[in-house]
Formats: structure tokens, sequence, C-alpha cells
């Protein structure tokens, strides 16, 4: 594993239930701000037991972003709602509501 990949997944699991951040967020916090798409390949290395919160983090417009394997998206929404994070009409996330934007 990468030094980035462990840092995406310490920060990740940092985030609290009911909230969510970006991609971009991640990589922002993490001090490497053109690495989003690196933060999301990280996240889609992820085994499919692991304890690390992944369904956290959105795309920038607040929505989930399709993945190649089956079934993702919709879990990753069901997640979402568990936690009481809310979708509006067009499956966008309020990020000014629902939103964390790091740790303190």
């Amino acid at each position: 594993m990468t030094t980035l990949y462990a840092d995406v997944y310490e920060l990740v699991r940092r985030i609290p239930a009911g909230r969510v951040t970006t991609y971009g967020d991640v990589a922002r916090l993490l001090g490497r701000p053109r690495a989003a798409r690196q933060v999301g390949y990280a996240l889609a290395a992820l085994d499919h037991d692991t304890d690390v919160p992944w369904h956290r983090v959105v795309n920038a417009q607040g929505r989930i972003s399709p993945r190649g394997s089956g079934g993702s998206d919709e879990l990753q929404r069901l997640l979402l709602e568990d936690e009481g994070v809310h979708f509006d009409d067009n499956d966008r996330i309020d990020l000014a509501r629902f939103g964390w934007s790091g740790p303190g």
C-alpha cells in the first residue's frame, strides 16, 4: 500500500457518521490538492470488508460517483441514508449541510 493510500484511509476514517466530504477535499486536506483522482483510486482499492467508511466520500457536486462494480452506487446511497444524509430530487447531497471539511 502506498503512503498516499494509507493517508487517505486514515483521513477518511475521521469523517463522522452523517457527514460527507469530496475526493478533492480529501486530497486538499492531505496537502495534495491535485490528487482527487488518486483518492478515488485508493478508495476503489479497498476490500469489501474494510473498516474505512468509503461511502462518506462523494464528488464535488455532492453526488455519488459511478463505479465499475455493480450495486456499489446503491449501497453507498443506502449507507449514507442510514446515517441520516439526505439526497435532493436531483440525487445530490447538500454539502453546506452535510459536508465535512476536516478535523478540528
